[in-house]
């Protein structure tokens, strides 16, 4: 009896190698398929453009602290012919210097088909944000020149579609520089309303994913 318990522990033992090994083959024959599929469809990364931008407020009267409201128009174009692109999260906010100068503004979760575009127009604002000194000592300095460079970035996560295959998270990350006039006159600028000016810029955005 002892002999046959022996024989049947092998048997298990055996058994439970060949599951792990078929599945270690079938993984890595779906993993080799899924590379081969990617390389053969050569997916691109969505193109940004930020389209225009209306400045209702930019107020540095307070010192090292900033006060601003703009509304920016982003278009985003899916170049691929096979591939679909989930929007997760993306979340917009302005920068001066490498600094975070607005609140984020969350942009609502979409999908993106082949060759589809999408345009959004998200407010981004934010109300007596602390600045560093230096900084708000270079940004009095640019209005008073006339013109400010300004970075609107979107921080996201995002999801490829190829068939039914959808694949994991990538974080997702999109700058758009925008060098407009901040000064006293609205050069280049389109009265928008008793105080805001809007700044046509089709600029393109760099994109990292």
């Amino acid at each position: 009896m002892s002999k046959d318990c022996g024989n049947h522990g092998k048997n298990r033992r055996k058994l439970f190698r060949r599951i792990c090994a078929g599945l270690l083959i079938f993984n890595f024959i779906l993993l080799v398929t899924i590379l081969i599929v990617w390389a053969i469809l050569q997916p691109s990364k969505p193109r940004f453009v930020l389209q225009d931008v209306t400045v209702y407020a930019f107020n540095t009267s307070v010192p090292n602290f900033l006060t601003s409201n703009f509304q920016v128009t982003i278009s985003s174009r899916n170049p691929n012919d096979k591939i679909g692109v989930y929007y997760d999260r993306l979340d917009v906010f302005a920068v001066y210097h490498d600094q975070q100068i607005t609140y984020r503004t969350r942009i609502p979760p979409t999908y993106q088909g082949h060759k589809d575009v999408n345009v959004w127009s998200p407010f981004v604002y934010g109300n007596l944000v602390p600045v560093a000194p230096f900084n708000s000592l270079a940004l009095t300095q640019d209005q008073s020149n006339g013109a400010v460079l300004l970075n609107f970035n979107i921080d996201g996560r995002v999801r490829w579609k190829v068939g039914t295959f959808i694949s994991g998270r990538y974080h997702f990350y999109v700058k758009c520089s925008a060098f407009i006039n901040l000064g006293g006159n609205a050069n280049n600028g389109i009265i928008v309303g008793a105080n805001a000016v809007k700044y046509q810029l089709v600029q393109r955005c760099s994109v990292n994913v």
